[in-house]
């Protein structure tokens, strides 16, 4: 008896937590943080990914790839006209050939409307490409606003979340640019 009283008041030290990665090779001494962070980002990009094909195709729209649908939604932004350069800069994306075939896509489905004035080509989407955002939106709060009202604190760090992003995104952009000049 006088054992198991001693175990009982003997304190339980946690184990020394390993970073969950997906490339232990990389986990840094410096920062294992940062591969938790790009494993992290890893899983939810593909989540994310995979919630507006899926989201899109319930509003009716199917067979997008996940960069069509975001395409979509940034020419609907705020109902003006975009040229390809602003909708690649706007995403970060330095491939134009990527956006232009998503353009391209979502014409030939009737959901973007290009035009031309002089030289310069715009993209607007079409009243079926805002509907079809519209009914994104109201799928959108049903499944996954929704669930963020269930936990005000996740719902509270988002924003802070979306900064750090924001934040990283810039040290990544300035990391690559001095990867390319070695």
């Amino acid at each position: 008896m006088a054992k198991s009283a001693q175990a009982s008041s003997t304190p339980v030290t946690a184990a020394p937590r390993s970073p969950i990665v997906s490339s232990a090779h990389l986990v840094s001494p410096q920062s294992a943080e940062m591969s938790e962070f790009e494993f992290g980002l890893i899983v939810a990009s593909n989540a994310f990914h995979r919630w507006v094909v899926h989201c899109m195709a319930a509003a009716g729209l199917k067979d997008l790839m996940p960069l069509d649908v975001l395409v979509l939604h940034h020419v609907t932004h705020r109902a003006r006209d975009k040229r390809l350069s602003d909708i690649c800069f706007i995403m970060n994306i330095e491939d134009t050939h990527l956006v232009n075939y998503s353009l391209k896509k979502l014409a030939s489905l009737g959901v973007v409307a290009s035009s031309k004035s002089g030289k310069e080509v715009t993209y607007a989407a079409t009243e079926s490409g805002s509907a079809f955002v519209q009914r994104y939106r109201e799928i959108r709060e049903q499944c996954l606003i929704q669930a963020l009202h269930a936990d005000d604190a996740l719902n509270k760090d988002i924003g802070e979340l979306a900064r750090l992003l924001r934040v990283l995104s810039g040290m990544y952009d300035q990391a690559a640019r001095s990867a390319a000049s070695l």
